[in-house]
C-alpha cells in the first residue's frame, strides 16, 4: 500500500504559472522514484477554462474569492472555440420575440426530459447574458440598423410553435465560439485569477462527510503533483465525444470531470443521450454549422430531392438535430445516399449569394475547401451525421450545485462544495436532445450561476475545510501503477477498440441486441484497461503516452455508463432512438386526451432521468432513476409546458 504524504521540504520553492512562490514540496515514495507534491489553498477552484470555466472563474474573482483555474489546455484552445452557429436569446432584433417562446422550444426540443425550472432560468437569463457579452466586447455580426444579427436555427419558433421559424440565434459570422472564448479570456485577464495552465486534473478530494474539499492535479511540464484545498470546486471540463470513432469533438474532449465525479462515487445523469450533428464532413468529421441551413442551405439525396420536406414538412431542414440526423440515416439506409458507396448525403449551398457566404459563412467555405476539396459556390458538401454533444453529465440544479438522488427518500441531495457547468454538467436544460445554439448559452448562464451560488453561500477568505488524512494517496497509487503498466495492449489500440465499439453499438439507431453486445464488448475492453494496458514512456515530463492513458480511463468510465444506460432505456426519446422500442413511453399516452387516463407510476414509464454510478475497480454500472422537474421557478412568470407529441 502507498504511504501517506510525508518528507522534508525542498530547499528552493517552485514557481507557479504567474511567478508566485508556491508551498514547499513534500516527497512521496514510489516504485523507483519520488513524486513532488505541492499544496495550495484557495477559496474556489475551477477545473476547465472553456466558456463555462472562464465565466465561473472571473465571476468568482470579481466577487472577491481567491480563485484558481486548472486547465490541461491553454484557455483559448478549449473546445468552446470550435462552436460556429451562435448563441440563442430572445432579443427580438429580427421580429418580435419572447423568452417564454424560447423556453417552449427548448422543452419541446428536450422531448420533455428537460427540467423546466432550469430551462426557465436559462431562457429568461439569455438576453442579459448576450448583452453582457456585447459589453465585454464580443463583436457580433450586425443588422443594417446596427443591432445584433440573429439567424434562423433548428427547432426555434415564435408563439409557442404557432408563429413560424424564429430568428433567435445571435452570431459572429460562423465563428461565434471562437469570438466568445477569446472575449471571455480577455475579460478574465482583468481579474487576479491564478491560472494553472497545462495541469491535468486527476481526482476530486472528498472528505469523510461527503463534501468536496479540493482537487489533485499533475503539472505536465515538470511532473509535479498539486493538491488544491478549497471550499468550492467547479467542474467545467466539457464533454466526452472522443469515445466515438467519428466526432466533431476535439481530441481533448475526454470527459475528465464526469470521470472524476464517478471515481468519487458520485452519480452521472442521462449519459445515453448523445447528439449526432446532421452535418459533419464525410470522412473527416469536421463540423459544418447548422447556421448554413439557417442561412438557406438544404440537404439533398442522390435523387437531388430535398428529403427533409418529407420528414419535417413545417421546419424542413431546420427541424431539431435528432430528427434531421435520423432522416439522413434513413435516406442512406434506403439506398438514396450519394457517393460511390452511397453512404452519405449532400449539403447544398451553391444557390446562396456569394456575398452571403463571404459575410455569414466564411469559416465553412474554408473548412469545406480544406477537408472536402469543395468550392461551396459551385458544389455541395458531402456530409454525414457525426457525434457532436453529450446531453448528459454530472447532475446539477439550476444554480450549479452537484446533486445525487436518494431513491429511498425520493429527493435530491446536494454534494457540499461541488458545482458543475457546461457540457460536463446536466442541469438538465437539454433533456434528450439539445437545440442548436443553446450550448453557448448554457455555458455562460450556468458558469455565471455557479459563481453567484458560491458567492451567496460562502465568504471570501473564510476558513478552508481541512484535507482528510492521506488525501491523494489513492490517486498517486493509481497514477504510479498506470505509469509503469506493462501489459499487452497499447493505449492507442485500446482507444480505437472503444471508439469503434461505441460507433457501431450506440449509434443514431439502436436495438437491444446490438446494445447488449456493445455492453459485453465494453466490459472486455474495460478489463483490458484495468489489467493489461501498456504505457511505454515512464517519465513525468511531457509524457503524452501517460496523459493519453489517463484520458482513456476517463473516456471508458463515461462510455461504459453510456452503453449500459442506453441498453436499459427501452423507449425512443430525443437522441435515443430504439428500433425495437419506437415509441416514447410517458406517464400518460399523449396521443390521446389524458382525461380519464390513470397516471403510470415512475417504474412503468421512461420520462425520468437515468442516474448511473460505477464501481471503478470492477466496471460494474448501477442504474437508478430520478423524476423530471416539470414545475417552473414561477408559474405566474412562466407556466409549465405540458408534454405532447413532438412534431416539426
Amino acid at each position: 500500500m502507498m504511504q501517506a504524504l510525508r518528507g522534508a521540504a525542498s530547499k528552493a520553492p517552485l514557481l507557479g504559472v504567474r511567478g508566485a512562490a508556491l508551498a514547499p514540496a513534500a516527497r512521496f515514495a514510489s516504485t523507483d522514484t519520488s513524486y513532488s507534491v505541492i499544496d495550495h489553498t484557495y477559496d474556489a477552484v475551477v477545473v476547465g477554462a472553456g466558456g463555462a470555466g472562464l465565466r465561473a472563474a472571473f465571476g468568482l474573482t470579481e466577487a472577491g474569492f481567491k480563485t484558481a483555474c486548472i486547465t490541461k489546455l491553454f484557455p483559448t484552445r478549449s473546445h468552446t472555440v470550435a462552436a460556429q452557429g451562435g448563441i440563442n436569446a430572445a432579443l427580438g432584433n429580427m421580429e418580435p420575440d419572447d423568452w417564454r417562446w424560447h423556453m417552449y422550444d427548448t422543452v419541446k426540443g428536450s422531448d420533455w426530459l428537460g427540467d423546466q425550472d432550469a430551462i426557465h432560468y436559462m431562457c429568461k437569463e439569455a438576453p442579459a447574458s448576450v448583452y453582457e457579452l456585447e459589453n465585454f466586447g464580443m463583436p457580433f455580426s450586425r443588422t443594417e440598423e446596427g443591432k445584433i444579427y440573429q439567424r434562423a436555427f433548428g427547432g426555434q419558433s415564435y408563439d409557442y410553435g404557432k408563429g413560424g421559424q424564429a430568428h433567435r440565434c445571435c452570431a459572429v459570422a460562423d465563428r461565434t465560439g471562437h469570438s466568445l472564448l477569446h472575449t471571455l479570456y480577455g475579460q478574465s485577464l482583468r481579474y487576479d485569477t491564478d491560472y494553472f495552465i497545462e495541469y491535468f486534473a486527476l481526482d476530486l478530494i472528498m472528505d469523510d462527510e461527503g463534501a468536496c474539499v479540493g482537487v489533485i492535479a499533475l503539472c505536465m511540464e515538470d511532473g509535479t503533483l498539486h493538491r488544491f484545498n478549497c471550499n468550492n470546486t467547479v467542474l467545467a471540463t466539457g464533454g466526452f465525444g472522443r469515445c466515438y470513432f467519428s466526432a466533431t469533438s476535439a481530441h481533448a474532449c475526454t470527459g475528465d470531470g464526469g470521470a472524476m465525479a464517478s471515481r468519487a462515487g458520485l452519480q452521472q445523469s442521462d449519459l445515453e443521450f448523445v447528439q449526432f450533428h446532421p452535418t459533419g464532413i464525410y470522412g473527416a468529421g469536421c463540423l459544418i454549422t447548422e447556421g448554413t441551413r439557417g442561412e438557406g442551405a438544404f440537404l439533398i439525396n442522390s435523387e437531388g430531392e430535398r428529403y427533409m420536406e418529407r420528414y419535417a414538412p413545417v421546419a424542413k431542414d431546420l427541424a431539431s438535430r435528432d430528427v434531421v440526423s435520423r432522416s439522413s440515416t434513413i435516406e442512406i439506409r434506403e439506398g438514396r445516399g450519394v457517393g460511390p458507396n452511397k453512404d452519405h448525403v449532400y449539403l447544398q449551398l451553391s444557390h446562396l449569394p456569394p456575398e452571403t457566404l463571404h459575410a455569414r459563412l466564411p469559416g465553412i467555405s474554408e473548412t469545406a475547401q480544406i477537408f472536402a476539396g469543395v468550392d461551396v459556390t459551385k458544389e455541395p458538401i458531402p456530409v454525414l451525421p457525426t457525434v457532436h454533444y453529450n446531453m448528459g453529465g454530472v447532475p446539477t440544479n439550476y444554480t450549479g450545485n452537484v446533486l445525487t438522488y436518494d431513491t429511498e427518500a425520493g429527493e435530491d441531495k446536494i454534494v457540499p462544495g461541488l458545482y458543475a457547468a457546461g457540457e460536463a454538467s446536466c442541469a438538465s436544460v437539454h433533456g434528450a436532445n439539445r437545440l442548436g445554439a443553446n450550448s453557448l448559452l448554457d455555458i455562460v448562464v450556468f458558469g455565471r450561476a455557479c459563481a453567484h451560488a458560491i458567492a451567496a453561500s460562502s465568504t471570501p477568505g473564510e476558513a478552508t475545510k481541512p484535507l482528510p488524512t492521506g488525501a491523494g494517496d489513492k490517486t498517486i497509487e493509481s497514477l504510479d501503477a498506470l505509469r509503469y503498466a506493462d501489459g499487452a495492449y497499447p493505449v492507442a489500440d485500446m482507444r480505437l477498440d472503444m471508439q469503434k465499439t461505441m460507433q457501431e453499438h450506440a449509434a443514431v439507431f439502436r436495438t437491444g441486441d446490438v446494445l447488449d453486445e456493445g455492453c459485453t464488448k465494453m466490459d472486455a475492453i474495460y478489463q483490458h484497461l484495468v489489467n493489461d494496458v501498456k504505457v511505454t514512456d515512464r517519465s513525468l515530463i511531457w509524457n503524452t503516452d501517460l496523459i493519453e492513458a489517463l484520458e482513456l480511463q476517463n473516456l471508458m468510465i463515461n462510455a461504459k455508463q453510456t452503453m449500459e444506460s442506453a441498453a436499459a432505456r427501452k423507449e425512443s426519446r430525443g437522441a435515443h432512438s430504439r428500433e425495437d422500442y419506437v415509441d416514447r413511453m410517458d406517464e400518460y399516452d399523449y396521443t390521446q386526451p389524458i382525461e380519464g387516463q390513470v397516471k403510470k407510476p415512475i417504474e412503468e414509464h421512461w420520462r425520468k432521468h437515468t442516474m448511473s454510478q460505477m464501481d471503478i475497480e470492477t466496471g460494474k454500472v448501477t442504474l437508478s432513476y430520478r423524476p423530471v422537474i416539470d414545475k417552473t421557478l414561477d408559474q405566474q412568470d412562466c407556466a409549465t409546458v405540458p408534454p405532447r407529441i413532438r412534431t416539426y
